[in-house]
């Protein structure tokens, strides 16, 4: 396990409080899981993720991911469309342990309210938020 330390945690992103991140790109919200969250599921072996064109509301659940120690569920970062899943992750989910903001990303929501993204943490204050959990 890592040191909160050792996390990498960009400015560029916001957290949820069940460690999912989105990052607006153009018209369009990217979305993961942080890499506190791959790093406290450990291998991740699995990645079940929505088709394009599902919607979901904020907060609700898309997917799961599957390691060797735990399944854990996915909820959406921000209300929307699902416009593009990461392909990618079907035949290496390890991505998502190896990169999580990059090639490990999860999903890509055209947002129903871009400013949804403003109601989640930045990389401090999702910070405060694991230190308050060791």
């Amino acid at each position: 396990m890592k040191e909160l330390s050792e996390l990498v945690l960009p400015e560029d992103v916001r957290y949820t409080k069940d460690h999912e991140w989105g990052r607006l790109e153009g018209d369009v919200v990217r979305c993961g899981i942080s890499d506190y969250a791959q790093d406290q599921l450990g291998d991740i072996v699995f990645v079940e993720l929505p088709e394009v064109g599902e919607r979901f509301e904020q907060g609700g659940q898309l997917g799961t991911v599957e390691s060797v120690k735990a399944v854990a569920e996915l909820y959406a970062p921000v209300a929307g469309e699902v416009v593009a899943v990461n392909g990618m992750l079907e035949d290496s989910p390890q991505l998502v342990n190896q990169d999580p903001y990059g090639q490990g990303w999860m999903i890509d929501v055209k947002p129903d309210d871009p400013a949804q993204l403003d109601t989640l943490m930045d990389a401090q204050a999702y910070r405060k938020m694991l230190e308050g959990l060791e």
